[in-house]
């Protein structure tokens, strides 16, 4: 197997890391990696081991000249990739270099898998031409795989799965671990909060909104942060008495601390495919509550620790209440996480079998 992404933050790198170690796990299964010599993961305090790293670009320029130059470097993609001999290929995160990658793995007659995590743009994500890039990956792939059945179904209505011979893979996301300790000193106010970047799908306005209904409440302490363009809305929550914003980039080690203040997490989306912070959440044993748009009720509909909610402000503020006066039980000591990524990592083969020579099967 090889599993590659080549974005530098995020959760991208992560994802293929955890992924690649999921195949690992699988009987009779060996797996490469390949991130971005960027990724921020290969800079953290416990790095990934990368058996393929690719230089990749910085900004918007660095893009476009490593793109014009791609035909000079995806030989010695090439060259790499022929020592390796995967037999199977699967992008974790479809970013913008990923064609070169196809062009590589088509020469070498290796089928590859690509996972989709958004069938559509979501207002102000993203960068010029991703989704149709994207589109051009998924045409250009062997399968293609959802984490949501919200974005299965655009994926088929778009024309790239479920047509010329291009099955569909249904997998879903399993949670995505950090080091985030339960906070200790329990007793005094919930911390909530919301995390992530600070665009305008992600309802900040909508939770705005919320916290008036709610009133000053002096057993609530609520914490924004992440990285977004300043807005109105951004000035709002900082006049409020025990919210504050910090509106910056979040270092893949800080993760885990940022993570480690909170006992719930807060989506108030206005759309949503899933959610790599609920999945966050959910391993790091916090309560959830989000709004039920897009693939978040798949995704938390069958989870004690999350409370789901129209996406309204009324709808917000009353489950919010709920997290003050009727908790959810939380589980703060899963062990499952590398079984679910090992379990990803088999329903993709067994969704995939007839693209590997001689195919798998589990070992009893």
């Amino acid at each position: 197997m090889l599993v590659w992404q080549w974005g530098r933050s995020g959760s991208g790198p992560k994802i293929a890391a955890l992924l690649a170690e999921g195949f690992r796990a699988c009987p009779g299964v060996s797996a490469s990696l390949s991130l971005s010599t960027r990724a921020a993961i290969l800079a953290s305090a416990n790095p990934p081991s990368c058996d393929l790293p690719i230089r990749t670009y910085a900004g918007f320029p660095g893009l476009i000249a490593r793109a014009l130059s791609a035909p000079f470097w995806a030989r010695d993609l090439l060259r790499r990739l022929r020592a390796l001999r995967p037999d199977l290929a699967v992008c974790a995160m479809p970013g913008p270099l990923d064609l070169v990658m196809a062009w590589v793995l088509r020469r070498l007659t290796v089928p590859f898998v690509v996972i989709v995590h958004d069938a559509d743009a979501h207002p102000g994500d993203g960068f010029p031409l991703q989704i149709g890039l994207q589109r051009q990956l998924c045409q250009a792939a062997d399968r293609i795989a959802a984490l949501s059945t919200h974005v299965g179904e655009r994926l088929i209505a778009q024309g790239l799965a479920e047509r010329n011979g291009r099955p569909l893979i249904r997998v879903s996301h399993p949670p995505l671990p950090y080091d985030a300790p339960t906070r200790q000193g329990g007793g005094g106010p919930l911390h909530l909060l919301f995390f992530g970047r600070l665009l305008p799908y992600k309802g900040l306005d909508l939770l705005d909104e919320a916290l008036t209904m709610l009133g000053r409440r002096d057993d609530m302490a609520v914490r924004v942060i992440g990285a977004g363009a300043e807005s109105p809305v951004l000035d709002r929550l900082r006049t409020r008495p025990g919210v504050t914003v910090e509106n910056r980039w979040v270092a893949e080690d800080e993760v885990g601390g940022v993570i480690a203040w909170a006992d719930a997490l807060v989506l108030p989306y206005r759309e949503a495919s899933q959610s790599g912070i609920a999945a966050v959440a959910l391993a790091a044993g916090r309560a959830v509550v989000a709004t039920e748009v897009g693939g978040l009720r798949e995704q938390l509909g069958e989870e004690g620790a999350a409370i789901l909610c129209p996406p309204t402000p009324s709808g917000i503020a009353a489950a919010i209440h709920r997290m003050l006066t009727d908790p959810p039980p939380i589980d703060v000591t899963r062990t499952d996480i590398p079984t679910a990524w090992q379990e990803m990592a088999e329903s993709l083969l067994r969704q995939s079998a007839p693209l590997i020579p001689g195919g798998w099967e589990p070992r009893a």
